[in-house]
């Protein structure tokens, strides 16, 4: 069985004040029961408060992350396009670029690159196959998602 293309490492590196791939309107973020708990600890609450302060539902029952309504992109985004809750983030979030969709297809891996700037960086570093492998695994399991939390209303 052949290996990925990308299994030989591609060049990376998260850009300051870059916030491209959060600044999407209309952007989801999937989270699992893991992002949950870890963010809902960073704020000093019980999760069930935290869902219902910060996060809603999908159609078919997923927590996702609300966007702002000014303009429908992550409330966790602040105006110098750095990510509040970084360190705890979700990880859907955090497996950017990763995410196989972005790794399908050649023309995917184009169309990322033309918008991520850490992609073609300077001081990119070559992120390992494996290291991507984990992430895309990470991200399939974010998109899950979950649909209940003890005591949801």
């Amino acid at each position: 069985m052949k290996s990925p293309w990308w299994m030989k490492g591609v060049p990376f590196s998260c850009q300051p004040e870059c916030g491209k791939c959060c600044d999407e309107p209309g952007g989801i973020v999937f989270l699992s029961t893991n992002d949950a708990q870890r963010i809902a600890a960073h704020f000093e609450m019980e999760v069930s408060e935290w869902l219902e302060r910060d996060c809603r539902k999908t159609l078919d029952g997923r927590y996702i992350l609300n966007s702002r309504k000014s303009d429908d992109v992550c409330i966790y985004l602040d105006d110098s396009k750095q990510c509040d809750i970084y360190q705890v983030r979700p990880q859907q979030c955090a497996a950017f670029p990763w995410w196989s969709e972005n790794l399908a297809s050649e023309r995917a891996w184009k169309e990322v690159k033309k918008t991520c700037p850490g992609l073609t960086s300077e001081d990119a570093i070559v992120v390992d196959g494996n290291t991507i492998r984990i992430q895309i695994f990470s991200d399939r399991q974010a998109t899950k998602g979950f649909r209940s939390w003890p005591n949801d209303k």
